[in-house]
């Protein structure tokens, strides 16, 4: 395959462009504008047209293709459909962060897969199935059209589209490193968050790596077999040996385990899921992210305000860690956590 110059990091680009006679310096330059502009450096002094003309003839730029968009007139966040190197649509969401007037920015949630293998069943990407999975240049892409449309400056990444992370780590991680790299996109490894319903082998390996990004982990039940019977992942990784895991990985890098429960109205909100959470986490510090469930067929409800209140007084009590309640934005426009699905048709809303 033709390498592309927006698919590889910094150290990689160096020594791949070495043997054409392309010194550090101006590889860095080659990966800032292949990254930022989707072209090759400009023309100048200091270039020798020669040794450009070997690097346009044995690489490439491959760019995403928008097929669609859509903005919430509710909220402003929006959507984005594209296609890269299959035919598969997959979906990107700008997030925008406008409650500190003095520093307005948008947070950009990638897709990793176009589908996903896990099938939770509250999640519409879990409902279409694996399609495949996405190359780095196409989760770097991503971020570049979603910030070239954004009125403001994009302060972080959220691996939480559609896919499962952890089962393409690979291309995952050398997207976040082209991401934040001077010469990628310069967004800050700590703004970078990586999500996972619980894959076991991609926790290990990211705390061994010493990675700076962020793990937020979907847990939405503490009960195993309750667990099971949302997120099927549980009969691969079992919650046993996910917190196994997970005392490693704060063992390890000495973070607090940020936990997502998506809240399904009499399945996960009750006391006693509380009360269960916290004897599975004793020890282990966590924050808790309460995230509504999203599901247009109406199976699945989030609580009402006061079973949402109880539980959060319940989860303070039993389990003693901070708790978050994250807006999750966009569902008028089927943006919104658990919503993406490849959408044929995204440009309702604008």
């Amino acid at each position: 395959m033709t390498p592309a110059l927006n698919g590889h990091t910094t150290e990689e680009l160096i020594a791949l462009l070495a043997p054409l006679g392309v010194k550090p310096g101006l590889a860095r330059r080659i990966q800032m504008a292949a990254v930022r502009r989707g072209a090759l450096p400009d023309p100048a002094p200091d270039i020798s047209p020669r040794t450009m003309a070997r690097v346009r003839e044995a690489t490439a730029i491959p760019r995403l293709q928008r097929v669609g968009r859509a903005v919430s007139p509710a909220d402003g966040f929006a959507k984005y459909a594209f296609r890269g190197a299959g035919p598969d649509v997959f979906e990107t969401v700008l997030i925008p962060l406008l409650h500190r007037p003095e520093d307005p920015k948008s947070i950009v949630c990638v897709s990793s897969q176009a589908g996903c293998a896990l099938g939770c069943v509250f999640c519409a990407t879990g409902r279409m199935g694996f399609r495949r999975n996405l190359e780095a240049w196409e989760i770097v892409d991503q971020v570049v059209h979603v910030a070239a449309d954004s009125p403001h400056r994009i302060g972080g990444v959220v691996f939480m589209g559609m896919g499962e992370p952890m089962l393409n780590l690979d291309a995952v991680l050398r997207a976040a490193r082209i991401l934040s790299e001077p010469c990628g996109l310069a967004v800050s490894g700590k703004s970078i968050t990586i999500c996972t319903a619980g894959i076991v082998p991609g926790i290990r390996r990211i705390a061994a790596e010493g990675s700076p990004y962020r793990l937020v982990v979907s847990l939405n039940h503490a009960d195993p077999a309750r667990r099971r019977a949302l997120m099927p992942v549980e009969g691969a990784h079992p919650t046993a040996e996910l917190m196994t895991a997970l005392r490693e990985y704060h063992a390890a890098t000495g973070r607090r385990i940020t936990l997502a429960w998506t809240m399904i109205d009499g399945e996960n909100v009750a006391d006693e899921d509380a009360r269960r959470l916290g004897e599975l986490v004793r020890g282990l510090p966590v924050k808790i992210d309460l995230i509504d469930v999203n599901d247009p067929s109406g199976r699945f409800r989030p609580p009402d305000r006061t079973g949402l209140d109880a539980f959060r007084d319940a989860l303070r009590r039993h389990v003693g860690a901070p708790v978050a309640r994250r807006y999750s934005g966009g569902a008028d426009i089927r943006a919104a956590c658990g919503m993406l699905a490849g959408d044929p048709d995204p440009d309702r809303g604008g």
